[in-house]
């Protein structure tokens, strides 16, 4: 069977495996594992690195304005 680090399962998509009975061997299983490590750290990145909507910084500034009023 063909070695693959997690980047390349994630690039190339699912490895195609003979059948066989039973479940698939740890190391295959460590590297899924590996590889939604890898896409969720892309992803958690993505949405970081956008910015904070507009509106969102409005009622932020309204909240802090009513509690730095009300102390």
């Amino acid at each position: 069977m063909e070695r693959r680090d997690a980047k390349t399962m994630i690039d190339q998509g699912p490895i195609e495996t003979p059948k066989r009975k039973g479940r698939p061997s740890l190391d295959e299983a460590r590297l899924r594992q590996q590889a939604i490590g890898v896409k969720l750290r892309q992803m958690f990145d993505e949405v970081v690195s956008e910015p904070v909507p507009d509106e969102f910084l409005e009622i932020l500034r309204r909240a802090d304005d009513k509690a730095s009023g009300s102390r």
